[in-house]
């Protein structure tokens, strides 16, 4: 009986312990993430690129942030939150297709 007690007590502590350890790993995860995708400067001019290919320089940015580039003749609005610097290249997240599809 002293042996189910100790185990039933042993359980309940690690219940209680296990939630803070995953909420130190998704803190540990997060600010890895944050560091692995530094948010880029944006300035017209700059090449826009899409899976390691050039896809147009960019045209402007807008009041938003989000920075606009001329694809096939039409102006296209990339979201900011799809840019990051990769390699010291402003790069989306976005397919060249995905973006042609944006407004």
């Amino acid at each position: 009986m002293k042996k189910i007690i100790a185990l039933a007590a042993v359980a309940t502590v690690a219940t209680f312990s296990v939630p803070a350890a995953f909420a130190e790993t998704s803190q540990s995860v997060r600010e890895v993430t944050e560091e692995a995708a530094p948010v880029a400067k944006l300035n017209a001019g700059q090449m826009l690129y899409s899976n390691g290919a050039r896809l147009a320089p960019i045209y402007r940015v807008n009041a938003e942030g989000n920075p606009q580039i001329i694809l096939s003749g039409k102006l296209v609005t990339v979201p900011a939150s799809t840019i990051s610097s990769v390699g010291g290249k402003v790069t989306t997240s976005l397919t060249k297709k995905e973006v042609a599809s944006a407004k």
